[in-house]
């Protein structure tokens, strides 16, 4: 594909060196200039001086979220009525880390169980960091399963009935399995198809309908692993293509149909079971580089990382409609 690559890692590495430097400075948060729907609402803005870039969002009872800010390292909760409250910051890697394709340190996809306990997925570079992370309630974080510093833990989904998570492996174009009783990962599928060219391959995953389903950003594709009887991945399927840019995504309770968050396009699509899609968000809705989603009844939850608008990093809140 083209330049987008390049352009993606030259705006990903801009905005991790932003957020390191505006740990150190000070002043408001950036002011929205986009003005919304009807509907579709800002749940939250995000501080961009204090390195608040959403980069996953999971949903909680109540209609608050927990998101990852990507470069700071940190897990935080966003309350209905906007309020921001960190629960936790990872530690900081070791002299010298360097995180494959970043450089810079990674808190990726994060997913929640009905306890109310957070699992999320951590990238440093360095074999004492890099892995699959636990956050009980009340409680500290700590890595419950190692895995290869040589790859970009990035997308986070859980397989509730099995307790199995999927994480998806951006720089080793590999989907691991891993308990969430935590230990050794399993190398759960390697297909060409999760392969980076250029940059970062597999990117958002999610759970649905018997299958693990995955976005390839330098593809442009979302794809379908079939879990077999015996846990086993099945026959890769191509489901969308022309998707470029394409981070994560989150199915709308109808069907087969899903959103995707184009990140460097910044917009939302909509893409059909038959793989035919069409934007239905874009910046003049609010949303800045949206890098993750998550859909409950009626309403999407957009995170915006502004990692190239370099603005209002937010969390937006839309109405998903009936249509399948």
């Amino acid at each position: 594909m083209p330049n987008i690559p390049s352009r993606i890692r030259n705006g990903l590495l801009a905005s991790a060196t932003a957020a390191a430097l505006a740990l150190t400075a000070a002043g408001p948060a950036a002011t929205a200039t986009a003005v919304p729907r009807p509907d579709v609402r800002f749940m939250a803005h995000l501080d961009i001086t204090g390195g608040q870039r959403p980069e996953n969002i999971t949903l909680e009872p109540g209609g608050g979220a927990v998101v990852t800010f990507a470069y700071n390292r940190q897990i935080a909760r966003i309350t209905p009525a906007g309020k921001v409250r960190v629960l936790a910051t990872l530690p900081e890697p070791p002299a010298g880390s360097t995180t494959p394709a970043l450089t810079q340190p990674f808190l990726g996809g994060i997913v929640r169980t009905d306890d109310g306990t957070l699992y999320f997925v951590y990238a440093t570079g360095s074999d004492d960091l890099t892995g699959v992370w636990r956050l009980r309630p009340g409680g500290t974080p700590h890595r419950i399963s190692a895995l290869p510093a040589t790859g970009l833990p990035n997308g986070l989904a859980l397989d509730r009935h099995k307790r199995l998570l999927y994480v998806a492996d951006s720089v080793l174009g590999t989907v691991w399995r891993v308990p969430v009783t935590g230990g050794a990962p399993t190398r759960w599928s390697s297909a060409p198809q999760l392969a980076a060219d250029g940059f970062l391959g597999a990117n958002g995953i999610k759970v649905h309908d018997g299958a693990a389903w995955v976005s390839n950003l330098d593809q442009g594709t979302v794809l379908r692993i079939p879990v077999t009887r015996d846990g086993a991945a099945g026959r890769i399927e191509t489901r969308a293509r022309g998707l470029a840019n394409i981070d994560d995504f989150a199915f709308t309770g109808h069907g087969d149909t899903l959103l995707a968050a184009i990140n460097a396009d910044n917009e939302v699509a909509l893409v059909k079971p038959d793989g035919t899609h069409r934007t239905v968000l874009t910046g003049a809705d609010g949303i800045e580089n949206p890098t993750s989603l998550a859909v409950r009844g009626t309403t999407a939850y957009v995170a915006s990382g502004a990692y190239f608008t370099n603005d209002d990093p937010n969390v937006l809140a839309a109405r998903v409609s009936p249509r399948k």
